[in-house]
């Protein structure tokens, strides 16, 4: 019997075959979990027998899909101690192949296109989800069809180039560039064809290599969870990912029943589940006029809203909004004093400890893993225009960075 025995709906828990693609629920358009006999699996495998895999997120290939894996090496990033909080962990996703957590959720994506015999992927994005789709199509031999905004930034750009991906530059949001996708799913050619549609939540298995990070809190943790995980969140899919590993953890006996407070952190200028959450709802409303500089926060209305907020009130945790400024000060505090380059969303994770710590509702004492999602090295344009914005006297003693054109590149993470 095959370890992943179905895929089930989060909303009406409706079960769909797992030996076929599939995208979401015809019924009601909810997320699909994939579900594992996870019986089976506990007698034939243990967290003991991890030792000495190798240091990829496959070393929980009991827990994912059984295929050929399309790798690159992503996974198992490092678990750093914070130099300046006791306590505090770093979880440097930066560190992962194409400079970003998108490549766990890629790689698990790619590798059952390439076992269901897909040979065109499409996906609308203004990051770092088309560079890692590029690649790992690449490595996969399979063709990449990117829909980005043209004001994209240029690091995405000219990665998406390098590894021949077919992009098409849309004038408009990322909305717009998933409406694009919708239209060559509406043709007759795209199922003749072979053309799947990996947008976020919109298949399952992103949500599958995004949960090893889970595991990975876990086992870098000697199999004790954190107090509490902050975590970046635009679509969301991480927190998603991370909370499925815990339930399933805790039916292999590899944890026990306690949970860390889940922390959805989100730039102000885009923070639809910052509000939902104080307002008390279970989904969240389209964000108007999204901004920010941190391009992966820029998400109006993710589609797992639902499921996010389930877990923050599951998990006894909280939203939290930082400013742009919050943000850039704490991605540069984080460079000087830890070494870490890091992404602006992950520096809104330590803007979001910050104001946790300042209220009381972290204690010194509390084991708190932050999560920073990505290399400061794909934001060079908009942390060089920081720069030259608000340090002019460092900035003339070196070449001046352009200030970048306004990304207005966020949009409904959803079916079209």
């Amino acid at each position: 019997m095959p370890r992943l025995t179905h895929l089930e709906c989060t909303r009406c828990g409706e079960h769909f075959p797992a030996d076929r693609p599939q995208t979401v629920c015809p019924k009601d358009a909810g997320i699909l979990y994939a579900r594992y006999d996870l019986t089976s699996i506990k007698r034939a495998f243990s967290a003991a027998r991890l030792a000495g895999r190798a240091p990829t997120m496959w070393r929980y290939d009991a827990v994912l899909p059984e295929a050929d894996p399309v790798s690159l090496g992503e996974g198992f990033t490092p678990m750093l101690a914070s130099r300046e909080y006791p306590n505090v962990f770093i979880k440097d996703e930066g560190l992962n192949p194409t400079g970003s957590f998108k490549a766990r959720g890629l790689s698990a994506a790619v590798t059952m296109a390439r076992q269901f015999g897909l040979k065109k992927l499409a996906i609308p994005s203004a990051g770092n989800a088309a560079g890692a789709l590029a690649a790992y199509a690449a490595a996969a031999g399979l063709e990449a069809h990117i829909f980005m905004p043209k004001d994209v930034p240029i690091a995405n750009r000219v990665e998406c180039d390098y590894y021949g991906a077919q992009v098409t530059l849309v004038d408009g949001l990322i909305s717009d560039c998933a409406r694009k996708v919708a239209e060559l799913k509406d043709s007759k050619s795209w199922e003749d064809d072979g053309w799947f549609d990996v947008s976020t939540t919109k298949e399952p298995y992103r949500v599958e290599g995004k949960k090893t990070m889970g595991y990975e809190v876990a086992e870098q943790l000697g199999w004790k969870l954190p107090q509490g995980i902050i975590y970046p969140t635009g679509g969301g899919v991480g927190m998603l990912g991370m909370w499925k590993a815990f339930d399933e953890m805790q039916e292999l006996g590899w944890i026990g029943s306690e949970r860390p407070k889940m922390i959805t952190v989100q730039s102000s200028g885009c923070a639809p589940i910052v509000k939902a959450w104080d307002e008390g709802k279970p989904a969240s409303d389209m964000w108007a006029n999204a901004a920010t500089v941190a391009a992966g926060l820029r998400v109006p209305k993710a589609y797992g809203d639902y499921l996010i907020l389930d877990i923050l009130k599951k998990s006894k945790g909280t939203a939290v909004a930082a400013t742009d400024e919050e943000i850039l000060d704490a991605t540069r505090h984080w460079a000087r004093v830890e070494g870490i380059f890091a992404a602006p969303e992950g520096g809104a994770a330590l803007a979001a400890y910050r104001k946790l710590r300042s209220t009381g509702f972290f204690k010194p004492e509390d084991t708190v893993v932050l999560f920073n999602t990505g290399s400061g090295l794909k934001y060079l344009d908009v942390l060089g225009a920081n720069v030259a914005r608000t340090c002019p006297e460092r900035a003339s003693k070196g070449p001046s960075p352009a200030q970048p054109a306004a990304r207005q590149i966020g949009g409904i993470i959803g079916p079209y």
